[in-house]
């Protein structure tokens, strides 16, 4: 006896479908979870070791990250701290989010527009026969349309630039973009943060005369995109004020931290 299809049966076989391949889907994802955080883990380690100069291609991730030494520092006090573990703190957008954890920031001195700043911020640290040889920050602030996340690397003097990137961010490709551009991230190297203890490094809207007594302190803006150029000045002046790392570069100067 042939058998009839009715709508009942239909939507039954779509229903067990749905179940089926929503069960897949979600088995998929949470098998894959720990191998996506891993793959996000290793692209941040690479981009630190890029931006701090030691990225070499062709040797073990592993092997090369074990000369950076990830710490803890209370931005509050300038002082590492062991409230807040590396692997808690390194999520800065998790850590800012949460009042516990965080701070709400006036909007007078939030010049980088960040909203909400952490407590504790993780930093990376590059030492050689026991000496300070590179630091490495986690900065960020906002552009035109989203928040860029980057690093900036500073020799040992805690004042010269090594390097200064950021990993993610959706400003407009061709023009606030262009700050993934190794030409302009090329123009950081060298570049001095503070003239005579003053903060003095500035995105210029045009291009540095080299001429210039103050060239040294001076990037050229990103052509066409006058508001990320002032984001981008404006998150390196926070982020080296004190409420930023200001306190923690005196500390470790000092030999305090």
């Amino acid at each position: 006896m042939e058998r009839k299809e009715t709508v009942g049966r239909t939507l039954l076989v779509m229903f067990i479908l749905c179940v089926v391949c929503s069960a897949v889907v979600a088995t998929t994802a949470v098998l894959l979870k720990p191998a996506q955080r891993q793959a996000m883990e290793n692209d941040r380690n690479i981009y630190i070791l890029r931006i701090g100069g030691l990225y070499e291609p062709g040797i073990p991730l592993a092997d090369q990250f074990e000369q950076v030494t990830p710490k803890v520092v209370d931005l509050e006090t300038g002082k590492f701290s062991d409230e807040m573990k590396p692997e808690q703190a390194v999520d800065a957008r998790k850590v800012s989010r949460d009042p516990a954890t965080s701070i709400k920031l006036d909007t007078a001195e939030d010049q980088a527009k960040l909203i909400r700043r952490e407590n504790y911020g993780l930093v990376y640290l590059v030492e050689k026969e026991g000496e300070l040889d590179r630091l490495i920050l986690p900065i960020r602030g906002y552009g035109l349309w989203s928040t860029l996340w980057g690093f900036i690397a500073l020799e040992a003097d805690l004042n010269t630039i090594v390097g200064l990137g950021f990993y993610q961010h959706a400003e407009t490709p061709g023009l606030g973009g262009e700050v993934d551009n190794p030409r302009w991230q090329a123009q950081w190297v060298g570049k001095e943060l503070f003239d005579d203890g003053t903060l003095a490094i500035k995105v210029l809207k045009g291009t540095v005369d080299p001429d210039s007594p103050n060239a040294v302190h001076q990037v050229d803006g990103l052509a066409g995109a006058t508001i990320t150029s002032r984001g981008v000045d404006h998150m390196l002046h926070y982020w080296f004020s004190e409420q930023g790392y200001g306190k923690f570069l005196e500390n470790l100067k000092s030999g305090e931290a």
